[in-house]
């Protein structure tokens, strides 16, 4: 699968979760079911808890990075390669950097819960995307994804 389509996929994904309206408790309004339980149980805390043991550690390597520009900002999107399978929840973080022109994001996934293959490369990649507002890219010249072997960068 192309990275069109997958970033075609993820976002598809990220406009159903974001699709009807919470309380404020991780329910939909007016009952229904919630994007976490769909799949077989589990709550927010227990994946709150996971995160904290497994402390979200950086991906391996960033395989591509994908500057999609729209009328309200940008979408960033990359695709990155862990070391086995299984790994998931993946997410760009932005952390504070010392130059203010540079939008650093860290590519943070969870780990399998028990010891994964390695497998081929395809069947490892995650893709984790962002979006940024305007505001979010006022003053900003650089776009780094970093990982624990490399950095990806785009510049405008």
């Amino acid at each position: 699968m192309g990275i069109g389509a997958r970033l075609t996929a993820g976002l598809a994904v990220a406009a159903l979760t974001a699709c009807g309206g919470g309380t404020g408790d991780g329910e939909r309004a007016g009952g229904g079911i919630r994007g976490f339980d769909f799949f077989g149980g589990g709550s927010e805390a227990a994946l709150d808890e996971l995160r904290a043991v497994a402390g979200e550690p950086l991906v391996d390597q960033i395989v591509s990075l994908e500057i999609a520009p729209t009328p309200g900002g940008a979408i960033v999107s990359a695709v990155g390669l862990p070391p086995t399978q299984g790994y998931w929840d993946a997410d760009l973080v932005r952390v504070p950097t010392e130059e203010p022109s540079v939008l650093l994001l860290e590519f943070r996934l969870l780990p399998p819960p028990e010891p994964r293959p390695v497998g081929t490369q395809p069947s490892r990649e995650v893709l984790a995307g962002r979006v940024l507002s305007l505001q979010d890219l006022a003053g900003i010249s650089t776009i780094a994804v970093q990982a624990q072997r490399n950095r990806a960068t785009s510049r405008r």
